[in-house]
Order: structure tokens, then sequence, then C-alpha cells
């Protein structure tokens, strides 16, 4: 056992192979990603100064979307800089500390214990808020007030900071000794285990519990949230009632039907070897194309938002 200890070389250092493969486009496809993450960055700095500026967007539901906004402009910075890296010649490779520190907050902002923290529970809380806008509008200024809302997105964040912790230790205990080259645009979870040479079994079973009660639960408490929206909408004798009601949650239910989905397939999608490309396009998902889609969502289809960025224009 110690002479087989000894033969193991620990990595000091990675190499992201990224879209490695796709040698003719890479000029190409550097150019769309580029764009895309310049797009995303804008649509989130808009919606970040246009609530923060107009004094008729604050409200509760657009205090949590500019945290929503804060959060996507985050995980965005830490992933997308680096796949565009990757498709830039020569190759850089990046120390293992870089990785585990890119990892951690890869977690911190977009996933909870290898999938989703603080932007599960920012959903889950800005669902309940539409909840008690259209199921209990009489009692929405009692609950959703200054005090109420800063305890319901600080419990959100601490939870994102938290949430990953017992994940990242198990998964940097283990010995790192395959090859050093991750077969992905970032460091995700999947590619790295793949490179221990140890029992990754502890660290498997961390990232189910993980999933169960971070990702599970906080769909469920979104899915019963929209059950009761849904169920209240439906009882309002009026149809100009009802499209008023549809079209307060339409944005928010569009974010969180592409992101779960999305999400579930990479991550509920078997990882086998043929699958490596598949799992690698499907990433770009909720990765780069998600986050340049909802900053969109929230201002096409949002007549406040589209009324105060007239104004501010």
């Amino acid at each position: 056992m110690a002479s087989t200890e000894e033969n193991m070389t620990q990595i000091s250092e990675l190499s992201l192979l990224g879209f490695g493969d796709l040698h003719g486009l890479q000029y190409l496809l550097f150019g769309v990603f580029l764009v895309i993450y310049v797009v995303t960055l804008m649509g989130n700095i808009v919606i970040l100064t246009v609530v923060l500026a107009d004094c008729s967007l604050h409200s509760p539901m657009y205090f949590f979307l500019d945290h929503f906004s804060f959060l996507e402009f985050g995980y965005t910075t830490t992933i997308e800089p680096m796949m565009l890296r990757t498709l830039l010649p020569p190759h850089v490779p990046i120390s293992f500390s870089d990785c585990a520190c890119q990892f951690y907050l890869f977690i911190y902002l977009f996933i909870f214990a290898a999938l989703v923290a603080t932007e599960c529970f920012l959903l889950v809380v800005m669902s309940y808020d539409l909840f008690i806008a259209i199921c209990n509008p009489l009692h929405y200024s009692s609950i959703m007030d200054h005090w109420g809302c800063l305890q319901l997105a600080g419990t959100s964040w601490i939870a994102g900071f938290l949430a990953p912790i017992l994940l990242m230790v198990h998964i940097f205990r283990l010995t790192f000794c395959a090859a050093s080259e991750i077969d992905h645009f970032f460091c995700d979870l999947k590619p790295i285990m793949k490179l221990a040479c140890t029992d990754t079994q502890v660290a498997e079973m961390t990232s189910f519990i993980c999933i169960s009660l971070f990702v599970l639960g906080p769909f469920l408490l979104t899915l019963a949230s929209y059950t009761d929206i849904i169920s209240t909408i439906l009882r309002i004798p009026s149809v100009t009632g009802k499209q008023r009601a549809f079209s307060t949650c339409s944005s928010h239910l569009t974010v969180v039907s592409l992101y779960y989905g999305t999400l579930g397939i990479v991550y509920g999608f078997p990882s086998q070897p043929q699958n490596e490309d598949l799992l690698k396009l499907l990433s770009l998902l909720y990765t780069v194309l998600t986050p340049a889609l909802n900053p969109i969502i929230y201002t096409l289809r949002n007549r406040d938002v589209k009324v105060a960025l007239r104004k501010l224009v």
C-alpha cells in the first residue's frame, strides 16, 4: 500500500481542453462566445442600473431581480473568460490551486453542492414573492416588507456560501494522479472526479446528498408555489384578470423552466465516454446561453422594466 502511494504523482497543474478538437472553428467560436459574454454582462448591468435608478421599481420583486442579476454577473465572469482562453492558442495550463478556487467559486455562485446553491434559493424566494402577491395580496405588504426581503435574500446568499463546503472538502481531499487534462471548458464536478485515482465513493455520496437537499428541495418548493399560483389564477373570474396574473409570473416561470430544464439534462445525463461531447455542448446551455437569455426575458417581457429603461435612456 505504501509503495503504491509513493508511485502516485500528485497533479500540480491542469489543462482545460475546451473545444480543442474544433481547430478550424476556434476563432469563430471565440467571437460568438465573446459577443454572448458581453451581451450577458451588459444585460445584467442594465437591469441592476434600471432597478436602482427608478423609484417605481423599488419593490420586493425587483429587489430580488437585482440580486439574481448580480449573481448571474458573477458566475458568468467566473466561467466564460477561462472558456474563451481555451479557444485561443497557445494553450496555457492552470495550476491545480487555481482550478480548485474556480471550482469553489462556480459552486458558490451557480451550483450548490455540485449543482445549484444561491440561484436555487433566489428562484424559490422569487416564486414565494409571486405566491404572496397573487394568492395573499391583502397580506403582501406586511409579509414582504423591507426587513423580510433582506432576510430572504441574505439567507439565500449565506446558504450559497455554506452549501458547497462539505463537497469541496471531499473532492479536494482526493488524490489526483490521472492524466492532467480535463476535457471540458471549466473545472466541473464530473471531469474533476475522473482525475482521481483514489476511491470517490464518499465524494459521490456527498454529491448525491447535496443534490437531494439543495436542488430537489428548492425545485419542489418552487413547484408547490406555482401549483397554488396557477390554481388561484384559474379561479379569477375575468379573462383580463387571468391574463394580468399570468403576465406577472411569466418571466420568472420561463427562467425557472430554462434553468432547471438545462441543468437537469446535463447532470441527469449518464456520464459515459461516448457522451462527453454531448455533455460539453449541453453545459453551454446553462453556463452561457441561459444567463444571456435571462436579462432579455426580464426586460422584453416586463412592461415596468421597459418603461423604466426608456425613462433612463
